[in-house]
């Protein structure tokens, strides 16, 4: 089999839902999936830090990869986060997620050692490359200091690229931080490393100096207007598009966006199942959930088509 072709656009770290008893609802994970892929999304994130995928097992996730493909959703159109801080856990998802086709897959450094040096991180991810040894692997580093605390610097991607450059493809980068994202497309963009803004604050950004696209928290309640951007970058309404979309993101973010997204897809899909999360995290207070929904129904936001996707 050869490599699936890359995957560019809108990619949204999909929710996951659960059940009652907390264990992975994977009819509504389908067509959530589902949803987002007819109304945006060019591709699916899964397994990214908004799906509470550090909450999850190894086989928890392989079986929802097996559901979304068994249901219909394109495994080309698939990129599964597989990066954890143990090494065989890594190369069992990653391994899995190429064997069952995904288009690539987005990789965490192991995180819970902090301060470790490039050294290490590069031994974690060649080992990885080695021991799935398939060359359809398409691995796109995940840089979110803010939440790992392990930085993928760039002297780490270039000794990558030059050693493995037929599996390393792209980058998230969740800095936070555009110069750092502009200095990742300034060195490698034009090595046919493919980068995506970590937000859809730093789309249009990203598109004017070679980005691939964004892979970002709000694709999963906002894909179309998103997308539509990254259709339209080039165009003269491309910055009041830009305006409109990182409004949508300032409202959700004032309050803790896991359980926010969840509240919102309950809310425009009347799915109030959609509202459970994994401890550690708890749900939206009361006075949360009013605050970002009230402020989102101002603003004249809309979900088409949701609660027919969810019956």
């Amino acid at each position: 089999m050869t490599k699936p072709q890359r995957i560019t656009g809108v990619l949204s770290p999909v929710v996951t839902p659960f059940k009652r008893d907390l264990s992975t609802d994977a009819d509504r994970f389908v067509r959530h999936c589902r949803w987002l892929l007819a109304h945006g999304c060019a591709g699916l994130a899964v397994f990214g830090t908004n799906s509470e995928a550090n909450s999850m097992s190894v086989d928890e996730k392989l079986d929802l990869l097996d559901a979304l493909i068994d249901g219909g959703v394109p495994a080309a159109a698939l990129m599964p986060g597989t990066g954890a801080c143990a090494l065989s856990d890594s190369v069992k998802l990653t391994a899995g997620a190429v064997k069952r086709g995904c288009g690539g897959v987005l990789m965490l450094p192991p995180f819970y050692y902090k301060g470790v040096s490039d050294e290490g991180l590069y031994r974690n991810f060649a080992e990885v490359i080695q021991r799935v040894g398939d060359a359809r692997l398409q691995l796109y580093l995940y840089h979110i200091p803010p939440v790992s605390n392990v930085p993928i610097t760039l002297d780490l991607i270039a000794r990558l690229l030059k050693d493995y450059p037929q599996a390393i493809a792209g980058v998230k980068d969740s800095s936070g931080d555009w110069s750092n994202t502009k200095a990742m497309l300034d060195r490698f963009a034009a090595q046919g490393f493919d980068v995506f803004a970590g937000s859809e604050t730093f789309l249009l950004d990203n598109l004017r100096h070679g980005g691939k696209g964004c892979i970002t928290a709000t694709g999963n309640i906002n894909p179309g207007p998103i997308d539509h951007l990254y259709q339209h970058w080039q165009t003269p309404q491309a910055d009041a598009l830009q305006a409109g979309i990182t409004a949508t993101r300032h409202i959700v973010q004032k309050v803790p966006m896991i359980p926010a997204l969840k509240a919102i897809i309950a809310h425009w899909g009347k799915d109030p199942a959609w509202e459970t999360v994994r401890p550690p995290l708890v749900e939206l207070s009361a006075a949360q959930q009013t605050q970002v929904i009230h402020a989102l129904t101002d603003a004249g936001f809309t979900m088409p088509g949701l609660t027919e996707a969810s019956a």
